[in-house]
């Protein structure tokens, strides 16, 4: 839980994550690149006085979550075309800031070009998120809480989606154990979702319902395992140890250490961590500094010092929506962090 003195840095990093927000959504526009957004509001983040906590994010129509551009530029799998916003596209924009670990994570959905076909499906986003926080007073169970949000989506015609949820937020730990669910799970003695415990004075939670035109309000992994192009450090594996037992080599335990020392266990981007692989090779080719890196990230995933994330999209191939804030819960209940 959050201690009185800590909130500063808090408020901080919510405040930058939501001016960003504001200030990045009009650049969504018919025409313009994902990784054009991306790295503007990345920067935007920067001359605010904020680090990014993850790598900004951005879901067009059936893509839910988790997928940010690489350093080659290439699209998700089964992506047909180039990585260009065009009119009635439904776009996630998932944007996390931290201030000394401190965490804002918010997102919003838009309709490019504003054409009015996903009006309904935004609204009902938004107000499910809201429906949710109204909810968040110190003892309320979170499957009160996920079936105030997704009453929302059921009441506006859309499906909640059931294996995305909100997380509990701690310093330097974006998922910090808690679980909050987007559904009418049911309380934990009648089913077995997992959802169990309620709402803690002092808690932060990133609160996110996501619904969908699809039929089972499920997500699933988009082929290969690593294909957000979002990596972190797990913080289980000590770089020294692995060097000593062999299973790093002096370099891979030096480009572990960068990493580790720039990201610590919050989630980073390939093209955030690539360019530090040129420092020790600055005459190879661009194909042999590919293959250096490929390898160095199978060795570091493989002795688990590090994990990849895949992105998701709509098991049914859906167009999703989702809004999120981060909220600190008081003993007079919900205060919102990521707000101006």
């Amino acid at each position: 839980m959050v201690e009185e003195e800590d909130l500063k840095h808090w408020r901080d990093a919510g405040h930058v994550a939501r001016r960003t927000l504001d200030g990045i959504k009009g650049e969504i526009t018919a025409g313009k690149h994902w990784n054009e957004v991306i790295d503007s509001a990345e920067r935007f983040i920067r001359r605010h006085g904020g680090h990014a906590a993850f790598p900004v994010t951005i879901s067009v129509n059936d893509m839910a979550a988790h997928y940010t551009t690489n350093s080659l530029l290439n699209p998700p799998e089964g992506f047909e075309g180039e990585m260009i916003f065009e009119k009635g596209d439904l776009v996630k924009l998932d944007v996390g800031v931290h201030i000394k670990g401190a965490i804002g994570d918010n997102a919003l959905t838009v309709e490019v070009g504003g054409g009015g076909n996903h009006t309904e499906q935004i609204r009902a986003a938004e107000e499910a998120r809201d429906a949710a926080i109204e909810m968040m007073h110190p003892g309320t169970p979170w499957h009160k809480i996920g079936a105030a949000a997704g009453q929302v989506a059921r009441d506006s015609g859309f499906e909640p989606i059931k294996n995305l949820s909100g997380h509990q937020l701690e310093r330097w730990n974006l998922h910090a154990g808690t679980s909050i669910p987007s559904y009418a799970c049911g309380p934990p003695k009648t089913n077995k979702s997992g959802f169990k415990g309620s709402c803690e004075v002092g808690g932060i939670y990133a609160i996110e319902p996501f619904n969908t035109t699809g039929s089972s309000g499920m997500v699933e992994d988009v082929p290969p395992f690593n294909s957000s192009n979002i990596l972190r450090v797990t913080g289980d594996v000590k770089i020294r140890k692995a060097l000593s037992k062999g299973k790093l080599r002096p370099l891979g335990a030096t480009m572990a250490r960068y990493i580790e020392e720039r990201y610590s266990t919050l989630p980073f981007a390939e093209r955030w961590a690539y360019p530090l692989l040129e420092k020790p090779f600055p005459e190879e080719d661009a194909e042999s500094l590919r293959r250096k890196w490929d390898a160095l990230i199978k060795k570091l995933i493989e002795i688990r010092f590090m994990e990849a994330y895949a992105a998701l999209r709509d098991a049914d191939g859906g167009d999703v929506g989702q809004f999120e804030h981060t909220v600190l819960v008081t003993e007079g209940g919900p205060e919102v962090l990521t707000v101006h």
